[in-house]
């Protein structure tokens, strides 16, 4: 009698740990799951046209890095466009014009929005330094949305004037332009800085 009741409580206890390895395997399983699902985003705002010290350009210093950071970290790139964009295409014009709109603390109207912005964890914010700061745009994007926890990470080019401030990332725009591998390990040391 006492061999058969010490019996049950051992299949009683195995089947109890077998369960619970299973629903603890369960759990394990979709949370790992839910870090698969977790999506990064890339959102930048740059300018082509007459640029100091690399000339004309055709793509921006800022969009170059954005492009290397998605496809470093498989991001979805957002573009941060002005409606009716006015900005010179001349460098010194550019100057005088980003001056002014930061002097008016300027919010100029964005094309578009992100889609399903709430499913992204993780975001990037590019952008030239402009004046030592952010361009107004770049702004207008950060007050559309609601970045509560969410993971911020930004990136700038300059030609000097750094800009960026703890953990982000500032880089030479003559660089990202002309010299892209050397660009490309800035970026890739940045990244594994982050943990990706």
């Amino acid at each position: 009698m006492k061999i058969k009741v010490i019996i049950m409580i051992f299949l009683t206890i195995s089947i109890l740990g077998i369960g619970f390895l299973t629903f603890y395997k369960g759990e394990k399983t979709m949370a790992e799951a839910n870090n698969s699902n977790k999506k990064t985003l890339v959102a930048y705002f740059s300018r082509t046209g007459e640029q100091y010290s690399v000339g004309n350009i055709k793509e921006g210093n800022t969009a170059i890095i954005a492009k290397m950071i998605a496809e470093k970290t498989g991001a979805d790139l957002f573009e941060i466009k002005v409606v009716n964009d006015k900005y010179p295409s001349e460098y010194n014009a550019l100057v005088e014009y980003a001056k002014k709109e930061k002097q008016q603390n300027a919010r100029p109207e964005i094309e578009g929005l992100v889609d399903n912005f709430d499913d992204y964890d993780t975001i990037f914010i590019g952008y030239p330094n402009w004046w030592g700061d952010m361009p107004m745009p770049v702004y207008t994007f950060i007050e559309s949305y609601n970045f509560s926890d969410k993971k911020i990470h930004h990136f700038c080019t300059h030609e000097g004037s750094g800009g960026v401030k703890r953990d982000g990332f500032a880089i030479y725009g003559h660089i990202a332009q002309k010299q892209k591998a050397e660009a490309d390990k800035k970026v890739s040391e940045w990244m594994k800085g982050l943990g990706f």
